[in-house]
């Protein structure tokens, strides 16, 4: 007989309008029956698939979210039901399939820092109706981005764009949290010096300090 645990119903997580102690009994209840996991890829794969399109563009965007929910169903047994929130663990695994593709990150990179056209990049600014300022300010982000290290692009992007708090970054990515403070501030550093004139434009969390 195998024994399915009594769903909760606490500790809300308000970014996906979920619990996380739902999300943590519907990994454990497809250890018996898989068939609930298609629950969490309905809940979280939009998130997903946003953050890496952002990354590597939709194309790529398509395949890394699946195989990011593969994965992470391959080894549900091994996920700790008492996280704070699923999120953190699911975007750890797409870090891991992203840097599989890094040389095509920053190649796509280097080529909007040149060209300027990627209507993704529009989506980097405080104001995207702002085209004029969208399109200026992505080139010297695109190539302070594509200069960095694959750990510190990491770190600020989880940040910036899956609005993610230092614990959260040190989770998904296994290191330490004193180690993401000292990569986002090296990161912003090189951001903040590449971008200049244009810095005002760029969403603030990839410039300005944040809370832990």
């Amino acid at each position: 007989m195998t024994y399915t645990p009594c769903r909760p119903s606490v500790r809300a997580d308000a970014s996906q309008g979920a619990t996380a102690d739902d999300d943590a009994w519907l990994v454990s209840t497809s250890l018996a029956e898989p068939e609930r996991f298609a629950d969490l890829f309905d809940r979280h794969s939009p998130a997903i698939h946003q953050y890496v399109a952002r990354r590597l563009g939709r194309d790529a965007a398509d395949d890394v979210t699946a195989e990011t929910f593969l994965t992470a169903f391959r080894i549900r047994d091994r996920y700790d039901p008492d996280r704070a929130s699923i999120r953190p663990w699911l975007h750890g695994i797409a870090a891991k399939l992203i840097s599989r593709h890094r040389r095509d990150e920053v190649k796509a990179l280097k080529l909007l820092a040149r060209t300027r056209h990627d209507p993704v990049a529009e989506t980097w600014t405080e104001h995207a109706d702002d085209r004029v300022a969208a399109q200026a300010a992505s080139r010297p982000l695109a190539a302070a981005l594509a200069r960095l290290s694959q750990g510190d692009r990491h770190v600020l992007l989880l940040f910036a764009w899956a609005d993610f708090s230092y614990q959260e970054i040190a989770e998904a990515l296994e290191i330490p949290v004193g180690t993401v403070r000292s990569r986002l501030n090296r990161a912003r550093k090189k951001v903040r010096t590449a971008l200049g004139e244009h810095s005002p434009v760029i969403d603030e969390r990839v410039l300005e300090g944040g809370t832990a």
